[in-house]
């Protein structure tokens, strides 16, 4: 229903247009009792099997919402409804800003992706908090904080130590993004000896504290197998918890979409099935090289079940996404965990 009439219909308006209304009605159709016990026996899957312990963690399945999607801590828990175990909330900043002027969200039909240089527009770190304090999460929650725009690199260290200490006693576990294609100058925080200082004092203040958080790391699609190997580096020398992979690409490679129209869109990241390949093979070289100790977050392409099984097969512990959510509908998730159950009932035969 969702691929062959409400997409369609949704489709003939701006992208960032129809998050924005599904957003508003999503959070007043879930307080509905009736309307949310409905929502949740057609589209989650509750089974035990589903369970799995990642970084010290119990998620009850490993099908969450890549983030991007709840920028400002509204929709997380009518997000469960849906059948997600886990959503990553961000990303944040210390203030709030209002991102790159728009347009700045856009689809490529043809290709089954998204283009985006929305630029971190939220609310700021306090806000994202009083709404975190305002609705107890129902589902495992995790953090994606960022610097402002304005902040410069040197300085970049201390938005993330805001946001780490603002959410620290809020959220499940943290993802430091320094690899958002759409903020200026941002590449250049991966660079080791920058990326190290920053994790370096988020982890100084995170292993102090009594009961520490899981840290991740949200990488590129565009890195090679030198820097991926520079990663894994990164993530033992900072003691890191493990890796999402991966962010938004800046290339455009392999598109279906005639290239006037991709040149029209302009810069921006692109996900979407375009990263599958690309999403698969950092995943599975990840996976082989730290010789499956470091715990994987697959995200980028994931359009299908099949797609998810895939990932999870290639070494990824949990998987997310964002578009697929946004071409396949939300029926996505359930999809997905029904496909698991499927893999482990033939196991077990």
């Amino acid at each position: 229903m969702y691929r062959g009439c409400l997409r369609p219909l949704l489709f003939l308006f701006p992208p960032e247009w129809v998050h924005r209304v599904v957003a508003r009605l999503l959070g007043p159709l879930a307080a509905i009792p009736l309307m949310s016990a409905l929502i949740r026996k057609l589209y989650a899957v509750e089974d035990p099997r589903l369970e799995r312990e990642v970084f010290g963690i119990r998620f009850p399945n490993p099908v969450g919402i890549a983030a991007g999607f709840d920028k400002e801590a509204r929709l997380y828990n009518s997000l469960k409804l849906f059948g997600f175990g886990h959503v990553e909330l961000g990303t944040v900043t210390p203030r709030g800003q209002k991102g790159n002027p728009r347009p700045r969200l856009f689809r490529l039909p043809k290709d089954k992706a998204l283009v985006n240089r929305m630029g971190f527009n939220n609310d700021g770190v306090k806000a994202f908090a009083r709404q975190l304090r305002k609705r107890a999460p129902q589902l495992i929650i995790g953090g994606n904080i960022g610097k402002n725009t304005l902040t410069p690199n040197n300085e970049a260290l201390h938005d993330y130590l805001e946001c780490f200490r603002e959410l620290f006693s809020l959220v499940d576990y943290f993802v430091i993004n320094v690899s958002c294609p759409n903020i200026k100058d941002m590449s250049q925080l991966q660079e080791k000896p920058e990326l190290l200082k920053i994790l370096g004092a988020i982890q100084g203040e995170n292993k102090a504290r009594p009961a520490p958080k899981p840290v991740l790391l949200k990488i590129s699609p565009d890195l090679d197998e030198a820097r991926l190997d520079e990663v894994l580096d990164i993530v033992r020398e900072a003691r890191l918890d493990g890796i999402v992979a991966t962010n938004t690409s800046s290339l455009r490679e392999g598109l279906s979409t005639e290239s006037v129209r991709v040149e029209k869109v302009g810069r921006g990241g692109l996900s979407g099935q375009p990263l599958r390949q690309k999403s698969l093979r950092t995943i599975a070289y990840l996976h082989k090289r730290s010789e499956g100790k470091v715990p994987i977050i697959g995200v980028g392409g994931i359009m299908s079940a099949q797609d998810a099984v895939d990932t999870l097969a290639a070494g990824a512990s949990l998987v997310q996404m964002y578009t697929g959510f946004v071409y396949q509908g939300p029926s996505l998730a359930k999809r997905i965990n029904r496909a698991l159950l499927e893999q482990l009932t033939d196991e077990e035969e």
